[in-house]
């Protein structure tokens, strides 16, 4: 499959896009750190903080400051898998890890946003807003229409500096202006919602180098998130279903988000929840109405307790 995807539940978005076989556009981190190896550097969330001049070390140094923000230096399955906020010296004494580092506690607003990037120079931009929980557990992403100039220029100056001879997809991760993750390929969470051509406009930047792409169909589109609580081995629920609620008006996708046949505690999953499935879709409302008939479809198969805003927990058998 020229478009590396190891989940899935993402095939529905790359089957029917044709694609050179000799050529690779990964959607993974793993795959992409052994396509671009002269890239690699840039899943060391701790270089990534250097490259910008924040206050960054390992665990083993201590902050100058606190709170402080804690994460693994290098996390390719992501998910926010060991996060943490460190307030005190006692506590970072406590809580020090081989491979994780502390960084700055940025506050601002959380981007995602995603680059065409051909020679280390921006040809095209798409940002996406998460309203976050707790936990690293986000309860919908609102994929925007409009451009950010101010971060746009600020990423594109770091791309210039950092990136040049790389000619590829990258999604970067911002809070208040800052870059705190980049990743060598675009997020595979929300492709329908770019555009009709935007993938067919992808394989051509791979295969060939550059950006085509009209973008004239560009609109706000959401991607709402059901997350369950740890600890359950959740079920299969039922594909005719799923396929209904996919056909509802505004609603453009429905991923259901594990692997049935692996254990639960194997995936890689924030503090705050197990997510069980995504809404990709047009009209926020309807958006949120599919993921409260999903929450019930999973009810019926386990010992599940109240959902809260995007979440629905595990209760003891009675």
């Amino acid at each position: 499959m020229p478009i590396v995807e190891r989940d899935p539940w993402r095939m529905q978005y790359f089957e029917g896009v044709a694609c050179p076989d000799e050529v690779l556009i990964p959607t993974e981190d793993s795959d992409a750190w052994q396509l671009y190896p002269q890239h690699r550097w840039i899943y060391s969330k701790l270089l990534i903080c250097e490259s910008q001049g924040l206050a960054v070390a390992p665990h083993g140094v201590s902050p100058p400051t606190y709170p402080v923000f804690s994460k693994p230096i290098y996390n390719l399955r992501g998910m926010g898998s060991g996060i943490s906020v460190i307030h005190s010296a006692d506590e970072y004494e406590r809580l020090q890890t081989p491979g994780h580092m502390w960084m700055p506690l940025l506050s601002g607003e959380h981007v995602s946003t995603d680059v065409a990037v051909v020679d280390g120079e921006p040809q095209w931009w798409r940002h996406t807003v998460g309203k976050s929980l707790d936990a690293g557990v986000f309860d919908y992403w609102t994929v925007l229409a409009e451009h950010r100039p101010e971060l746009e220029a600020y990423c594109g100056q770091w791309l210039r500096h950092n990136l040049k001879g790389y000619s590829g997809f990258l999604n970067l991760e911002t809070i208040g202006g800052r870059i705190i993750e980049a990743h060598l390929r675009f997020a595979d969470q929300w492709p329908d919602l770019y555009g009709p051509g935007w993938l067919e406009a992808v394989v051509e930047l791979y295969v060939h180098g550059r950006w085509q792409y009209a973008d004239t169909a560009r609109r706000d589109g959401y991607s709402v998130v059901l997350f369950g609580g740890h600890g359950p081995q959740y079920e299969p629920t039922d594909p005719r279903s799923i396929d209904k609620l996919a056909h509802e008006p505004g609603v453009s996708s429905i991923q259901v988000t594990f692997h049935v046949d692996k254990p639960a505690e194997l995936h890689a999953m924030p503090p705050g929840g197990f997510r069980l499935a995504i809404v990709n879709c047009w009209d926020l409302g309807r958006g949120l109405w599919v993921r409260d008939r999903l929450a019930l479809l999973f009810w019926t198969g386990q010992p599940l307790g109240p959902r809260l805003d995007g979440r629905i927990s595990p209760t003891q058998n009675t």
